[in-house]
């Protein structure tokens, strides 16, 4: 029986929320990305671009291949496959569309209730703050 009872606890921690699933506004204000699972891992895709103008694009126009400029933003995938590692998310990829470049990354909440989302190239690091949406 207490067997059972520890399947049924794991079974229901796998379950449980992330504690950073949801919507974050990035660092720059420029869009609201959600986070939520894709399959046994974690991504974050943009659900709205916050930014309006003549000059502020709508489709993934920095994309290296010229066949994915054309995509529109809202939908894109900009956090992808991270895993949980104690407190942490690793072993993601952040895309960037304003320099349409991809970075190794990882997620890290804060107790201020921000998120800590930092990628690398190299060894080289640069970390940015998302706020969670209201």
């Amino acid at each position: 029986m207490p067997a059972i009872a520890s399947l049924v606890a794991l079974a229901a921690a796998a379950g449980a929320p992330s504690g950073i699933e949801g919507y974050w506004i990035t660092a720059d204000r420029a869009a609201l990305v959600r986070i939520a699972p894709c399959g046994p891992r974690l991504c974050g895709t943009i659900s709205r671009v916050l930014r309006r103008g003549p000059n502020v694009p709508v489709n993934d126009v920095n994309n290296p291949q010229a066949s994915a400029r054309s995509r529109p933003l809202v939908g894109l995938q900009v956090l992808t496959a991270f895993t949980r590692s104690g407190s942490q998310w690793v072993d993601g990829r952040a895309y960037d569309p304003k320099s349409g470049r991809s970075y190794k990354a990882r997620l890290t909440p804060n107790p201020d209730g921000r998120l800590t989302v930092t990628g690398c190239v190299l060894f080289i690091c640069q970390s940015q703050s998302w706020r969670r949406a209201p």
